[in-house]
């Protein structure tokens, strides 16, 4: 149980951050492109992982280097591309509800490729269902969703995506590594695949625009807490709890940043948020709860 526990403050932990990040990007849209912000808060993450811990990883096999690229191409390259896209083609209130659904496909992937993992139960369902209709009062708050194909798809499959780094961490755990080490490495192979694309935006370097210190502190803090350590402690949650528990913890990202919204931008809060936020915190309440079967004996929490 203590691990557990662990692990559920780490995922909590996680999506407080995750729920903030929206004010730091928000702040440097006016200097940066998003691609700008993405490749700049990794290659942060990636030297602070360095600095924090300098030993190399060896010893990997093929098949291991294989898996480190593929969750680098899904959750780091491919899935903040696809968002960032998805965004200049739909409304963030779509985006932000439909991203809500990778818990979804995470508990389907994990049942089909995971056999002796934890599968979900009817409480898991309807926990889902409950948190995503407090997600659509918060995100949809005084306006009506317009369908946007290609923006809605685009999102649909960030959240797909999303999923598929869930389960290749949970098999990346397994390796008995160090998660400082894993994702570093993970992070490595994802700004790798992540230079071919800058062509086909427009990427400028542009230091100088971190003369300006609120620019420099927002880029920080996405750099070192919402990529360096939220990366981690997400992985380190997925190592503890497994996939589809710690994916639960994306219901709270949407309450964070209405939370956050108040407390630092000043936003109010109408009757239809909060009632969203009651419901979206009982989904997450519901699927933690009771909505999961116990693991099975032989596929224990691998430890640190």
């Amino acid at each position: 149980m203590e691990k557990k526990s662990i692990g559920h403050l780490a995922a909590l932990l996680t999506v407080m951050v995750w729920g903030t990040t929206f004010i730091s990007t928000k702040i440097l849209l006016v200097d940066f492109e998003p691609i700008e912000i993405l490749v700049f808060r990794f290659v942060m993450g990636f030297l602070a992982l360095i600095i924090v811990y300098p030993h190399r990883l060896k010893g990997t096999t093929i098949k291991q280097e294989i898996t480190f690229v593929l969750a680098g191409i899904s959750g780091v390259t491919l899935y903040y591309l696809m968002e960032n896209i998805a965004l200049t083609y739909t409304m963030a209130s779509n985006v932000g509800v439909i991203l809500s659904a990778a818990p979804m496909f995470t508990a389907i992937l994990t049942w089909i490729f995971m056999k002796n993992e934890e599968r979900p139960r009817a409480s898991f369902f309807i926990g889902f269902v409950v948190a995503m209709a407090g997600i659509c009062l918060i995100s949809f708050n005084g306006s009506q969703m317009q369908l946007n194909p290609l923006g809605d798809v685009l999102a649909l499959l960030a959240a797909f995506l999303w999923a598929c780094y869930s389960l290749l961490t949970r098999n990346i755990s397994s390796f008995g590594y160090n998660v400082i080490q894993t994702t570093r490495r993970i992070f490595f192979y994802g700004i790798l695949f992540m230079i071919p694309t800058l062509g086909f935006f427009d990427f400028q370097l542009g230091l100088e625009r971190f003369g300006r210190p609120v620019n420099l502190f927002n880029i920080i803090f996405l750099g070192l807490g919402a990529s360096a350590m939220c990366f981690v402690t997400w992985n380190f949650a997925v190592k503890l709890l497994g996939p589809v528990k710690t994916s639960v913890y994306i219901y709270a990202s949407p309450v964070i940043t209405v939370v956050t919204s108040v407390l630092i931008l000043r936003e109010q809060i109408t009757g239809m948020a909060a009632l969203g936020t009651l419901l979206t915190l009982a989904g997450l309440v519901i699927s933690q709860s009771k909505g999961l079967p116990e693991k099975n004996k032989n596929n224990a929490a691998v430890s640190e």
